[in-house]
C-alpha cells in the first residue's frame, strides 16, 4: 500500500513537472513527495489514536520539507505538491487524486468552529501559488484557483477563480460576464 501510493505520488510529479528528469531524482529530491510520505505515516498513527506521535512526525516533516500537513487530513495518492515551501493543509481537509498544489498554498479554516472546517479539493484541481482556500466547502473537480486568490466559498467543477475575494472568471474554459 505504501509503495503503491509512493509510485502514484512520483508519477504525479513526473507528469506535472517539466523539470523532472527521472523517478529516482524525484524520490530523492522532491520535498512534496517526502512530505506526502511522512504524512501517510502520521495519518496512520493518527488513525491508531497515537495522536502525539502523529503530531511529532508531522512537525518533523514540516521542519524537513517546509510543508505542514495535519495528521488527520485525508490526501489521496497521486497528489503533487510543487515547490511546496509554506504549504499548510488543515485537519479536516480532503485532497483527492490528481490535485496540484503550488508553494504557499493554505487549505485552512476561518476560525475555531468544530466539525468540517477545511476544504475538500476534488480530483484534478490546481491551486496556484499563494492561494488561500479557507472554509469547509468543496473546490470542484478540475477547478483552477489563481495565484494569490482568497477563496471563501465553494468553487464549481471546471471553474477558474481569481482575486481577493475570489470570483469565478471562467467555467469550462468560457469567460463569465462580470457585472
Amino acid at each position: 500500500m505504501f509503495f503503491s501510493r509512493l509510485r502514484k505520488d512520483i508519477a504525479a510529479a513526473k507528469a506535472n513537472d517539466p523539470a523532472a528528469r527521472n523517478k529516482f531524482e524525484i524520490l530523492l529530491t522532491y520535498a512534496g513527495v517526502h512530505a506526502l510520505s511522512y504524512h501517510r505515516l502520521a495519518n496512520r498513527l493518527y488513525k491508531m489514536h497515537l495522536k502525539l506521535p502523529a503530531r511529532m512526525v508531522s512537525q518533523f516533516a514540516r521542519r524537513r520539507t517546509g510543508i505542514e500537513i495535519h495528521p488527520a487530513a485525508e490526501i489521496a495518492a497521486g497528489v503533487f505538491i510543487d515547490h511546496g515551501m509554506g504549504v499548510v493543509i488543515g485537519e479536516t481537509a480532503v485532497v483527492k487524486e490528481g490535485v496540484v498544489i503550488y508553494q504557499g498554498v493554505t487549505l485552512g479554516g476561518t476560525g475555531k468552529e468544530r466539525g468540517k472546517r477545511h476544504p475538500t479539493v476534488e480530483k484534478n484541481a490546481v491551486i496556484s501559488c499563494g492561494a488561500k482556500v479557507l472554509g469547509g466547502f468543496t473546490v470542484g473537480e478540475g477547478a483552477k484557483i489563481g495565484a494569490g486568490a482568497v477563496v471563501l466559498k465553494a468553487v464549481p467543477p471546471y471553474a477558474t477563480v481569481v482575486g481577493v475575494p475570489a470570483k469565478i472568471v471562467k467555467i469550462d474554459g468560457r469567460k463569465i460576464e462580470r457585472r
